[in-house]
């Protein structure tokens, strides 16, 4: 396990985790929040593999 400190904002934290998909590069960590377990899941295998700057686009066109 690998624990990196930041300090997360609450109303992330207050979040439940299954609605809550997080990727992660050299330099920036990404929470997307999801309304449902089944459209989160979904996203984490649609994504698979992609860079970023896709997955980005991705939440953006189909759950924002």
């Amino acid at each position: 396990m690998i624990c990196i400190k930041v300090e997360i904002p609450d109303e992330i934290c207050q979040i439940d985790d299954e609605l809550k998909a997080i990727y992660h590069s050299k330099d920036t960590v990404c929470i997307w929040v999801f309304k449902s377990r089944n459209e989160r899941n979904k996203f984490v295998e649609e994504t698979a593999g992609m860079k970023k700057k896709a997955r980005e686009n991705h939440y953006l066109l189909f759950y924002k």
